[in-house]
C-alpha cells in the first residue's frame, strides 16, 4: 500500500514538473504581495492583500474558475475543512476533510500531490487542521503541517516526508513536555510560524474536566525536528508567574495553550502567541490565582523563547475565554507617526490594541469589578480588564428586553427561561442555576480571525451573537452512584449532556448517546472511548475498568464487581462539571435573542470607533416570511483587499460574500457546495487574481463537503 501511494505521488509530481508547475523554492520572494504565503496571508496575520484586479466595480462578474474535490468528506456530515490555504508561486497548498496535505496548480485546481498521514492500518483522523507552513533554503523547500499529535515535514515539490526530519519525516508533539501525557488529548490544529531555521508551534490540549496536558510553546529545528526551546505557559519553579498559581501547579494543571495561531515580527525577531484558559475551563478551585500565562498575549524572542512582555486579558478564567485568533501586527498611524501595533480580538467581542514593542495599551483599558463565585472551592478574580475603546463588536449582556420577538410564543418562552438564569453582564461566574454567556463560547471573535487594512487602520471582524447557558452540577460522590455513571458525569457530560442527549461544542453537533447501546457493542464502545474519533478526544488516560464501566452505563448494564472496585481506587477529579455546551435557542431551534445573530463589523483602530456593522448571512425561510436578514452564527474569517472588498463565507447559509469595505454594502454572493467555514485566500497567478475558499461544511448541523472553490473574473 505504501509503495502504491508513493508511486502515485511520483507520477503526479512528474506530470507537474513537465507542466512547469513544481513549486519553485525562490518564487515566494519573486511573488511577494501576489501570493498568500502564510496562514493569515502573512506572518503578521493581517489577512490583507494588495491585489486589486477584482474590485468594487467588477466583483459582480466574479465566477467559478475551478473546483477541487478532496474526496474524503464523512458521509455522516461530521467532517470539516477549516483550512486557510497558502499559495507560493503557482502552487496552492492545503489540507482536506480527512487531514491529508495536498498541492494544487493554483490556476486550475489540478492536483499535484497528496500526502495522507493516517494511511497506516487502524489509523484515523483526529481533530481538524487550519493550514500549513512553508519554509525554504536554496533548493530545499518544505511544507510543515500538523495532523493529530504529529508535526510533519514534506518536500514541497513531491509531498514526500523529509527523511532527515524527526523520525521518517515527523515528530511526536507528545514528547518533551516534562511529564507523562499518555492517553491525554493533544493535537496540532492551527499552523505556527517559521522564523529562519525554526518552526514555532502551539497545540490544542484538553480543556477538562478530564486531566489536560500542559500548553508549552515550543520551537523545533526546521531541518532536523530537534527541540530548540520551550516556553512554559504554566511557569515552573523559579520562573516569572510561578507565584500566580498554587504550589507545583505545573505538575498537574494543563491548558493555557496556544491553539489559535502565532504571529511573527520577522524584522524584530519576535513572536506573539495568544494563550487560552487553564483546564478545567469552568471551575478553578484547584488553580486559585491570576494564572499567568493563561489568557495572555505573549511576546517571545523568536530565537530563544525568552519572554519579552505579556498582557493578560482574563484573570483566572472560568468562562473558556481563550484568545481565539492570532494577534494582528500592523503599523498604526497616529499623530503624524507610525506605531508598531498589535490588535487582538477576543471571544467576548473586544479588541485590545497594544504597542507591540512594550505591550502597553494604545487605547484605554480599565480593570472593572467582577462578581464573586458561589461554587464550593472557587474564588474568582475580583477585577477583569475591559477596553473602553473601541466599543465591543457584539452585545455584552442579555436582559428580557433582548430576548427574541420572532413570534409571541417564542418571546414568552424565552423570557420565562431567562428569568431562571443568572444574566446581566460580562464575567458572571458559572453557577448551578445556569449562567448566560453572551457572546457565547464560540464568540464574538473566533479562530477565523480578523483582517486589517493597513492603509486606513480599519479592522474587519465577523461575530456570532449567540447566547449560551453554562450550568454546573456536582460530580456524584463515590457512594452515591455506580462508577460508570460517576465517570460519565465527570468526563463525558460536558459535551454529551447529563441526560446523554448531546448538544453542540465548537459549532459541531455532539451526538446523542441515549440509544448508543443499539449502535455499539461493549467492545466497540470501549475502543471508541480509548482512541477517540474525529473531534472526540481519546480518553486513554482512564483505566480499562473505568472504560468498561462507562460502556456498561451507556448500554444500561451493570459494571462487574472488578470494574467497580477498580473505579473506587481512582483519584477523584474536579468536584463540578457542566451539563454541556448549550445554546440559548427557542423551541424551533432559532436563537432565543433578538437579531442580529451574526454580523460583519468594521472598526476604526485609529480613533477606536465602530465604522459600520451589517448582518452576515440569513435563514432563507425567515427571509421568505418577510423577516429582514438576521445574520447567522459563523465560523471562518474575512479577507480585505486593496480592491475595496471584504471577502467572507462563514455563515450558516453556505454563501460566499463580497462586501464594500467602505460601507458594508453587499456587492456579490455565490452559493458554495457546502458551508465555507474557513478563511479564504486571494492570490495572483499568470496575471489573474483568484479568491479561494474551502467548502467543508459540517458545522451547525449543515452537510459536510470536500471542495475548494476558486473564483476569478471571466
Amino acid at each position: 500500500m505504501v509503495q502504491k501511494r508513493t508511486a502515485q505521488r511520483i507520477a503526479l509530481v512528474a506530470l507537474a514538473a513537465v507542466a512547469g508547475l513544481a513549486a519553485s523554492p525562490r518564487r515566494i520572494h519573486v511573488d511577494r504581495g501576489r501570493g498568500w504565503p502564510a496562514h493569515g496571508g502573512n506572518a503578521g496575520h493581517t489577512q490583507f492583500s494588495p491585489l486589486d484586479q477584482i474590485n468594487r466595480g467588477n466583483v459582480a462578474r466574479l465566477a467559478v474558475a475551478w473546483v477541487h474535490h478532496t474526496g474524503d468528506a464523512r458521509a455522516d456530515d461530521r467532517s470539516q475543512i477549516q483550512c486557510n490555504p497558502i499559495v507560493v508561486g503557482p502552487v496552492l497548498y492545503g489540507t482536506s476533510a480527512g487531514l491529508k496535505a495536498f498541492a494544487l496548480d493554483a490556476a486550475t485546481g489540478r492536483e499535484l500531490w497528496t500526502f495522507d498521514p493516517f494511511a497506516g492500518p487502524g489509523e484515523q483522523p483526529i481533530g481538524v487542521n487550519r493550514g500549513v507552513m512553508y519554509w525554504e533554503d536554496g533548493d530545499d523547500a518544505r511544507i510543515l503541517f500538523g495532523a493529530g499529535s504529529r508535526l510533519y515535514a514534506l518536500e514541497a515539490r513531491t509531498g514526500r516526508p523529509v527523511a532527515g526530519f524527526g523520525r521518517e519525516g515527523s515528530i511526536d508533539l507528545r514528547q518533551d513536555l516534562g511529564r507523562d501525557v499518555t492517553g491525554l488529548h493533544l493535537v496540532s490544529t492551527t499552523p505556527g510560524v517559521v522564523w529562519r531555521d525554526l518552526v514555532i508551534m502551539g497545540m490544542r490540549v484538553g480543556e477538562g474536566p478530564a486531566p489536560a496536558a500542559p500548553g508549552h510553546i515550543r520551537a523545533y529545528d526546521v531541518r532536523s525536528g530537534r527541540l530548540r526551546w520551550t516556553f512554559h505557559t504554566i511557569p515552573w519553579p523559579g520562573e516569572v508567574g510561578y507565584e500566580t498559581w498554587p504550589e507545583d501547579a505545573w505538575k498537574r494543571v494543563g491548558g493555557a495553550n496556544t491553539w489559535s495561531g502565532i504571529s511573527l515580527d520577522a524584522e524584530r525577531g519576535v513572536v506573539f502567541a495568544p494563550t487560552g484558559s487553564p483546564a478545567y475551563d469552568f471551575w478553578g478551585g484547584n488553580r486559585l490565582g491570576a494564572n499567568l500565562f493563561a489568557n495572555c498575549i505573549l511576546a517571545l524572542d523568536a530565537a530563544t523563547g525568552k519572554r519579552l512582555w505579556h498582557y493578560q486579558v482574563v484573570h483566572h478564567d472560568v468562562w473558556d475565554r481563550d484568545l481565539p485568533a492570532a494577534p494582528i501586527l500592523f503599523s498604526l498611524r497616529r499623530g503624524g507617526r507610525r506605531i508598531a501595533a498589535l490588535a487582538q480580538i477576543t471571544k467576548s467581542a473586544h479588541v485590545f490594541l497594544l504597542d507591540r514593542q512594550t505591550g502597553q495599551p494604545l487605547l484605554p483599558v480599565e480593570e472593572q469589578p467582577a462578581p464573586p463565585s458561589d461554587l464550593d472551592g472557587e474564588t474568582t478574580w475580583p477585577t477583569q480588564p475591559l477596553p473602553l475603546k473601541p466599543p465591543p463588536f457584539a452585545r455584552q449582556s442579555l436582559t428580557e428586553d433582548g430576548v427574541t420577538d420572532r413570534t409571541p410564543e417564542a418571546h414568552a418562552e424565552a423570557r420565562a427561561r431567562l428569568r431562571a438564569l443568572r444574566t446581566g453582564r460580562q464575567f458572571m461566574p458559572p453557577s448551578r442555576e445556569g449562567t448566560v454567556i453572551f457572546p457565547g463560547f464560540d464568540g464574538g471573535g473566533e479562530w477565523g480571525g480578523a483582517a486589517v487594512d493597513p492603509a486606513t487602520g480599519t479592522l474587519y471582524v465577523n461575530s456570532s451573537e449567540m447566547a449560551w447557558v453554562l450550568t454546573m452540577v456536582p460530580v456524584p460522590a463515590r457512594a452515591s452512584a455506580p462508577v460508570g455513571e460517576r465517570v460519565y458525569v465527570q468526563y463525558c457530560a460536558s459535551c454529551h449532556g447529563i441526560d446523554r442527549r448531546g448538544g453542540s461544542a465548537q459549532g459541531q453537533l455532539v451526538p446523542s448517546l441515549v440509544d448508543v447501546g443499539h449502535r455499539f457493542d461493549s467492545t466497540d464502545l470501549v475502543a471508541l472511548i480509548d482512541k477517540g474519533k474525529g473531534t472526540m478526544p481519546s480518553f486513554g488516560f482512564i483505566s480499562d475498568g473505568e472504560k468498561k464501566a462507562i460502556a456498561a452505563f451507556l448500554r444500561g448494564e451493570s459494571a462487574s464487581k472488578g470494574e467497580e472496585e477498580e473505579g473506587e481506587k481512582v483519584e477523584a477529579g474536579v468536584p463540578f462539571t457542566s451539563t454541556g455546551y448549550n445554546r440559548f435557542l427557542d423551541s424551533e431551534g432559532y436563537p432565543a435573542v433578538k437579531p442580529p445573530w451574526g454580523t460583519l463589523n468594521a472598526v476604526d483602530l485609529v480613533h477606536g470607533e465602530t465604522r459600520w456593522r451589517v448582518p452576515l448571512g440569513e435563514y432563507p425561510e425567515l427571509t421568505r416570511r418577510g423577516i429582514p436578514p438576521t445574520g447567522t452564527e459563523n465560523y471562518g474569517g474575512p479577507v480585505v483587499t486593496a480592491g475595496g472588498l471584504v471577502f467572507i463565507a462563514a455563515s450558516r447559509d453556505e454563501m460566499f460574500h463580497a462586501f464594500d469595505k467602505r460601507t458594508g454594502r453587499l456587492l456579490w454572493q455565490a452559493r458554495l457546495p457546502a458551508g465555507g467555514y474557513a478563511t479564504p485566500s486571494t492570490y495572483e497567478v499568470g496575471g489573474r487574481q483568484y479568491v479561494v475558499v474551502a467548502a467543508g461544511g459540517g458545522k451547525m448541523g449543515t452537510r459536510s463537503g470536500d471542495a475548494y472553490v476558486a473564483f476569478a473574473l471571466p
